[in-house]
């Protein structure tokens, strides 16, 4: 596994965490990191993205619901939710990543971390969501040459 991909597990177990005990934000990922084993390659990536989520909740989980008819956020499985907000982040606000790798990342850790039936879900709104990104799915922004912006 790469460290990306460690630090998008150690961010999607913190912000299932910080969904039910959403006390002092500095202190509890404090704890957290102090209580598990997160590789030191991993954690400035996670750091990033957690706090990246935290920072756009309500948008983030706006967008998620207009996705995701007929489910309210909140009541959609803690896990996929987290995921979902996880890799809407990087999509709306991570330029560097492509699209179609914060889907790809995403089913793969719902699948892990919840089940195969939430890679799908997922995965469908995602899918939905890469479909209003005004940029190319497969490119980072770093990678587009200059007659593509």
């Amino acid at each position: 596994m790469t460290t990306r991909r460690f630090g998008r597990e150690w961010a999607v177990q913190f912000l299932f965490q910080h969904d039910f005990n959403a006390g002092n934000f500095d202190r509890a990922l404090e704890d957290f990191w102090a209580l598990q084993n997160v590789d030191q390659k991993s954690r400035p990536f996670a750091a990033e993205l957690i706090r990246g989520v935290l920072d756009h909740l309500h948008e983030l989980d706006e967008r998620i619901q207009n996705y995701a008819d007929h489910w309210d956020v909140k009541r959609l499985n803690a896990v996929d939710r987290n995921v979902i907000r996880l890799a809407l982040f990087e999509m709306l606000f991570r330029p560097d990543i492509p699209p179609v790798v914060s889907i790809n990342e995403a089913v793969d850790i719902a699948k892990r971390f919840s089940s195969n039936e939430s890679g799908k879900f997922v995965n469908g709104i995602l899918d939905r969501a890469c479909k209003d990104i005004p940029r190319p799915s497969r490119e980072a922004v770093s990678e587009m040459k200059s007659s593509d912006h």
